[in-house]
């Protein structure tokens, strides 16, 4: 779907609309000689979650292990994907696929980036294995490799709206094929081009609930149970 300037500016007063519904303030300015909302002073959409107690991040030594890292939101600020897919579940089959093929799996919570690229590739950096799986709480999911460019991932699941329980394991055995050094043929990936226009507002909404959470000076911390 083209994204042009009309578009976006419905987009951005269906996002506004929501703000406002969720008690945020928004002010007025001047754009393109008229009145509209802007993002601009508005207050946060959930309060900073503060963590207590908890165990940074280090680098796995275990060959068998594949590091899971989550986004800065999931299971605190945000219970269920884009779809209403809990994240318990999500989380659950990822590593019942990962165990499946004889590996391990260690679940990290990302603070320091949004982009699921990122998470997925610093997530490989700490795995035993070199392979990581970044997934966002919106439910986009990356696999990746320690060695390679932060965009040049193994496997990217870009269409969250489409993510089901079953696609959540099988991206866990095929990481965990991945890390075993064994070839692998890639999911199939459904695409609908309705989808990005049906959940691009919520998509936007659940990114910025991410984002504003994240707290740069933790980095990355063990997510074993902790929430």
């Amino acid at each position: 779907m083209e994204m042009n300037e009309q578009l976006v500016q419905a987009i951005t007063r269906a996002v506004i609309e929501q703000l406002q519904k969720q008690g945020a303030s928004v002010p007025e300015t001047k754009t393109a000689d008229r009145s509209v909302q802007s993002l601009s002073g508005r207050t946060r959409m959930r309060p900073k979650h503060h963590y207590t107690n908890v165990v940074k991040a280090v680098k796995g030594t275990d060959p068998k292990e594949i590091v899971i890292g989550v986004g800065a939101a999931f299971q605190t600020e945000i219970r269920s994907t884009i779809t209403g897919i809990p994240l318990d579940e999500v989380l659950r089959n990822v590593r019942a696929g990962i165990e499946e093929e004889g590996m391990v799996s260690r679940v990290v919570k990302v603070l320091d980036t949004s982009d699921v690229g990122f998470m997925a590739l610093q997530s490989a950096k700490l795995s035993g294995s070199g392979i990581g799986i970044g997934i966002q709480s919106k439910g986009t999911t990356v696999i990746h490799q320690k060695d390679l460019y932060p965009l040049t991932n193994l496997e990217l699941f870009p269409q969250a709206p489409l993510m089901t329980p079953e696609t959540y394991r099988k991206i866990g055995r095929n990481a965990a094929r991945y890390a075993k050094g064994e070839r692998v043929t890639p999911i199939e990936s459904e695409n609908d081009p309705m989808v990005r226009a049906k959940f691009q507002v919520k998509a936007a909404l659940m990114h910025i609930i991410e984002t504003e959470q994240l707290d740069p000076e933790k980095g990355m911390i063990e997510w074993e149970g902790v929430q």
